[in-house]
């Protein structure tokens, strides 16, 4: 058999070893890749419950969400001038893009909306870690719903945990 024929042969091979490496690769990957991890639920399941069939209580069930996964990055010293969630006088101030919580408003609120979104390419919160579960969102955009109750005092105080 002619060199350049043996050439053609051993490159056809060579180019079905590759298409197969990619099919394999394209199966493999994740349906949506381009979306950050769903992070694990900050409550019990009890908790959860409570808070999707009654009203949502701060301390019990935001309190915990914002301190895993929020406040760490969005406090005074981390960002400065940006987004602070330690407590409720700075939560509920407004910045250039906006108010990061209106209450009763979930749909304006940056805190609901940042937290939404799903792809890298969107300002999705949080920027480090695990997002936030779908059942933390509901939570979160239930209480803003509600009028994001924020206690005074140290039971309104978020601890900033690292």
């Amino acid at each position: 058999m002619p060199d350049h024929l043996l050439f053609c042969r051993a490159m056809k091979s060579v180019f079905l070893y590759l298409l197969c490496i990619l099919f394999i690769a394209a199966c493999a990957t994740p349906p949506d890749p381009e979306t950050k991890p769903l992070g694990e639920n900050v409550l019990s399941k009890e908790a959860i419950h409570a808070a999707k069939t009654g009203p949502v209580d701060f301390v019990v069930h935001v309190k915990p969400v914002l301190e895993a996964k929020c406040v760490m990055c969005h406090n005074r010293k981390a960002l400065k001038g940006h987004m602070s969630l330690e407590n409720r006088t700075q939560a509920m101030r407004s910045g250039a893009l906006g108010a990061y919580i209106v209450p009763g408003h979930p749909e304006k609120s940056l805190l609901v909306a940042n937290t939404a979104s799903t792809h890298q390419n969107v300002s999705v919160m949080p920027a480090v870690g695990e997002r936030l579960t779908k059942d933390e969102y509901a939570i979160l955009t239930k209480w803003v719903k509600e009028g994001a109750s924020w206690p005074s005092g140290a039971s309104g105080m978020l601890e900033i945990i690292r």
